[in-house]
């Protein structure tokens, strides 16, 4: 069992790489948006690399607690960049690169902490605090790029799917609101949403059911180990390919060192 000393340093060690994981993914989104003919994002100013703008109450600070006190793995959501399908110059086809440039940009994070693990060891430093914090970097994108490309709404995957669907196929699948429909507030009764403290009110009203319906899904998964061997063998990949990208890095350095 662990100290409360090393459960607050693995937080502390999975912070930053949680907080730009989650941030970086959404702006990567509203970016492409606009790129493809949508500044809604650009115009409410969420294209900021600030993790402080995307910050969620529930998807950045109460889920990563969670999943890392069930599963041992921090992730979660930030505030998701407001994206408008409609105004893009080709809905159909563009949703897809919209969908897919948030698990780029973990893509490319995860690239960026491997450079950064290679920079530290031809640096010499020894602190294993480091270290840890590069292993959480490659861990937490790579989980967020492989559960995000997952075809089930209203995750990046299924704009994926949809754009490649044909029209008649797609009406006959689920969907979801862009704003993630009901929230927790609407399934509690007035007499207890009355009692609820103010910041308690509030996330209920944040929080949309379906976000704790795949999140809870995704625990129990886990738990039953029923979803752990598919994810480690997706984050195996997706770290290899991290490394493999970043590979030339520890050649340059070799030779400016010889």
């Amino acid at each position: 069992m662990t100290s409360p000393h090393e459960t607050l340093l693995a937080l502390i060690v999975f912070a930053v790489p949680v907080l730009f994981a989650i941030s970086l993914h959404e702006v990567g989104h509203g970016y492409v948006a606009r790129y493809f003919g949508d500044p809604t994002a650009a115009n409410e100013g969420r294209l900021s690399i600030n993790p402080l703008r995307h910050i969620d109450p529930f998807g950045t600070v109460l889920l990563p607690l969670v999943l890392y006190w069930l599963i041992q793995l921090p992730f979660g959501y930030a505030r998701p960049v407001p994206v408008d399908f409609e105004r893009l110059r080709n809905p159909k086809k563009q949703m897809a690169f919209v969908a897919l440039a948030g698990p780029a940009a973990n893509f490319a994070m995860g690239v960026g902490w491997s450079v950064i693990g290679i920079v530290l060891v031809f640096a010499g430093v020894g602190e294993r605090f480091f270290y840890d914090m590069v292993r959480a970097g490659v861990t937490v994108n790579a989980v967020m790029m492989v559960f995000n490309l997952l075809p089930i709404p209203p995750l990046d995957g299924s704009h994926v799917l949809a754009s490649v669907l044909p029209g008649r196929v797609l009406r006959m699948l689920p969907s979801v609101p862009p704003d993630g429909g009901r929230t927790l507030a609407s399934l509690l009764p007035a007499g207890l949403l009355a009692a609820l403290p103010k910041r308690a009110l509030r996330l209920a009203n944040d929080v949309a059911v379906i976000d704790v319906l795949i999140f809870g899904a995704f625990i129990l998964l886990m738990r039953l180990h029923v979803l752990d061997s598919f994810l480690f063998k997706a984050m195996t990949v997706a770290s290899a390919a991290f490394a493999k990208v970043a590979s030339p890095v520890a050649v340059l350095l070799a030779v400016l060192r010889g």
